[in-house]
């Protein structure tokens, strides 16, 4: 199958139309079997096209785009586990702990992960006090 882009001569309509080959366009053209159904002249042309050969290479962008979410998404992940494995998880608490942490001099064992705003970190990073925001994937996330 192809796809040609026509043109009528007397009523300047463009419309898509599909054959079954070159030839067959070419069959029904000189057979005059081939109208503008607007204006029903047989005074159509078939129009400068470029071929669709560019599909493949958007599926491959697609792809790529996708091993490349993919390989980010594992590393990601990777960091999570070492921080779970690593890290105490002190939830929405995360500013008031690390200000515990900061100036009662108490090392913990093990550092502290946790939420906090935009705000809390600026305000931190204000005080001295070093956190830094990573990315987070839910568990629950596929």
């Amino acid at each position: 199958m192809i796809k040609y882009k026509l043109f009528c001569k007397e009523c300047d309509l463009k419309f898509d139309s599909w054959f079954a080959s070159s030839n067959e366009y070419e069959r029904l053209k000189k057979k005059k079997l081939l109208n503008c159904h607007n204006c029903n002249s047989y005074k159509v042309d078939k129009t400068i096209m470029a071929p669709q050969l560019i599909n493949n290479k958007s599926n491959l962008d697609k792809k790529i785009n996708l091993e490349k979410y993919s390989k980010v998404k594992k590393t990601i992940i990777d960091y999570q586990k070492f921080i779970k494995d690593n890290f105490k998880f002190v939830g929405d608490n995360f500013a008031y702990e690390a200000r515990t942490i900061h100036y009662n001099g108490k090392k913990k064992s093990k550092g502290i992960y946790g939420s906090a705003s935009k705000e809390d970190l600026k305000e931190l990073k204000e005080e001295g006090i070093d956190a830094q925001m990573i990315p987070w994937i839910d568990d629950n996330e596929n």
